[in-house]
């Protein structure tokens, strides 16, 4: 599996020097890149530190995790539960791994794009920024190689030409890459979770189509959403519901961006895995404190058991997943088999 060199950016939230607390005890974490926001945002720094923490961020992609050395840090916090059980096994972490909140995977498109497929019949429209993507349909045109030309109202628009594909990150090093390949997997092999070695060989030659038309792929969701937002790249991206719910809430409303929910999605399951008892106090605040759940839902992240407040724009948000089917995701090594398949990549384990 390849790696990322290290933990290459660092988000320092110390407090301020208008921030009179008290915070006395340091705590490192590496997270993954979708929550680097959430932890340099001011008011997150002050919640912490009216509890006695300053947190120091790294940001690394969740699976890349799993080859860096954590010696030293205090918490970890990938993107999803596989890559947290991962560490956990690793670092010998015993006992249930808190998962503070979570956020589906969305489809960002613009609006040209998002019009083509509901007339094609891959998605359906239900609000000026907001529709539901049809995995079964996208997923018999990806088997098809499917242009966008071929689509009925594309040729009006110059920048939808050649494969359509969705852009998603490297499923090697980043969470929401594998968790997209457990979606498409899950509705390739019949709703049920890929669990054997048959199962791989039978869905592996799809999800290699998925992956090769991308060519070179981000190695997080925080870049290639920056790319789509300004104006870059492919007309369909794969990130995290949350990412456009933090740019929402910092009042940016673009005319151009229309959010398709895939009808069979995965909820990435942010989890926590305390290296010590620094870690493991910071990731019950994380849980439980009134004042950074609140915050947790600014930056758009669902905190768990919470629905009501989250997705006041509406007219791009779902406040809730109805409609919208979580697929079981695979074992760890079942999600690293596959990825190995989808870069082309022969698997050498056996699954079962």
């Amino acid at each position: 599996m390849l790696l990322m060199t290290g933990v290459v950016v660092a988000v320092v939230a110390s407090r301020s020097e208008g921030d009179k607390s008290t915070a006395t005890k340091t705590v490192r974490m590496v997270i993954g890149s979708e929550k680097a926001e959430f932890f340099a945002d001011p008011d997150v720094v002050k919640a912490l530190a009216a509890k006695g923490y300053t947190v120091k961020a790294e940001t690394s992609g969740s699976w890349a995790m799993e080859g860096l050395d954590l010696r030293g840090y205090d918490l970890a916090l990938p993107s999803s539960q596989a890559p947290a059980a991962e560490l956990a096994a690793k670092y010998k972490v015993r006992g249930a791994l808190p998962r503070p909140f979570y956020s589906p995977l969305v489809v960002v498109a613009h609006r040209n794009a998002a019009g083509v497929l509901a007339a094609g019949g891959l998605a359906t429209l239900d609000a000026a920024h907001r529709g539901t993507l049809k995995m079964a349909a996208y997923l018999d045109a990806a088997r098809d190689d499917r242009t966008w030309q071929q689509l009925e109202g594309a040729s009006k628009y110059g920048e939808l030409t050649g494969t359509l594909y969705l852009s998603s990150t490297d499923p090697g090093t980043s969470s929401s890459g594998a968790l997209y390949l457990a979606a498409a997997s899950c509705v390739a092999n019949g709703g049920k979770v890929v669990a054997s070695d048959a199962e791989v060989e039978r869905t592996a030659p799809l999800l290699h189509k998925l992956v090769s038309v991308q060519g070179a792929q981000q190695s997080s969701t925080d870049a290639a959403f920056r790319d789509f937002v300004s104006g870059a790249g492919n007309p369909l991206v794969l990130v995290y519901e949350s990412q456009v719910a933090s740019l929402l809430a910092d009042g940016r409303q673009p005319d151009d961006l229309v959010v398709l929910y895939p009808d069979t999605t995965v909820n990435s399951d942010h989890t926590a895995v305390p290296l010590t008892e620094n870690g493991s106090a910071v990731a019950r605040l994380l849980s439980a404190d009134p004042a950074l759940r609140k915050l947790e839902i600014r930056h758009g992240f669902r905190p768990q058991g919470v629905a009501a407040g989250f997705a006041s724009a509406t007219t791009y948000l779902k406040q809730q997943l109805t409609g919208v089917r979580q697929a079981p995701v695979p074992t760890s090594a079942v999600l690293h088999e596959l990825a190995r398949r989808a870069r082309g990549q022969r698997g050498t384990a056996h699954v079962r």
